[in-house]
């Protein structure tokens, strides 16, 4: 099978390089621009994967592989289209997950191959979602390949009338916190421990002409330090 793949990210490289040591497959290329597109028209692939491939892929090349284009997604689609998917969960309440799927004209709105849901709490942090989203990425793209391999593929439309999608300046927003805003604790801790992703800075304040980064650990009790408790209950 000859493959296109499409990815820059870490989980991309890592599935390409899978991708690699399978005999059936001749990788031909792996493309990390928009304006390498036209390689496709060239080679005319029978598959294009992509993982953490940051461009719309226009329609006139997805028509073109045999076999079709399909994306890796580190949600639960429809939820959480688009930028930052291991952050909006953890502020939203929406379920987390990975998918993947077909690939349209649109931003993360083809059918679906195949999807599982990550389940995350309150000691979660941005950094630890996506760990673990990255790792259920390789699982599930790893376990369905052979189905992809061998055509025997039931796919699912997604559901146009509920989900979710969020753009880069989105992100941005929520990175810009306030000092003078007043918030409800378990949102405002929520908003900071998606932002935590040590590190990048990410959540920042503005506190008499001086700019702070904010990082938030959340620890359960169980987890807590017996002898530092003791030191505490004693004063």
């Amino acid at each position: 099978m000859d493959i296109i793949f499409l990815g820059v990210n870490d989980i991309g490289l890592r599935i390409y390089e899978w991708l690699c040591d399978r005999d059936s497959v001749n990788m031909v290329a792996l493309l990390t621009e928009k304006s390498q597109l036209d390689l496709v028209h060239d080679v005319r692939p029978d598959l294009l994967i992509s993982v953490g491939f940051d461009h719309l892929v226009p329609s006139d090349i997805l028509e073109v592989p045999s076999q079709g284009a399909i994306n890796l997604h580190p949600a639960l689609l429809p939820y959480n289209r688009g930028k930052s998917p291991n952050v909006w969960p953890l502020i939203e309440g929406t379920p987390a997950g990975v998918t993947l799927h077909y690939m349209d004209e649109s931003f993360d709105t083809g059918e679906i191959i195949s999807q599982r849901q990550i389940e995350t709490d309150f000691a979660d942090t941005g950094k630890q979602l996506h760990r673990r989203l990255e790792n259920a990425q390789y699982d599930l793209f790893t376990e369905i390949w052979p189905d992809i391999e061998s055509g025997h593929i039931d796919t699912t439309p997604q559901d146009s009338e509920n989900g979710s999608y969020h753009t880069t300046d989105d992100f941005l927003e929520l990175c810009k916190i306030a000092p003078d805003e007043e918030v409800q604790a378990k949102e405002f801790l929520d908003q900071l421990r998606a932002l935590t992703f040590p590190p990048f800075n990410n959540a920042r304040i503005e506190v008499d002409g001086e700019t702070y980064y904010i990082d938030v650990e959340i620890r359960r009790e169980n987890e807590t330090n017996p002898d530092v408790d003791g030191l505490l209950s004693s004063y």
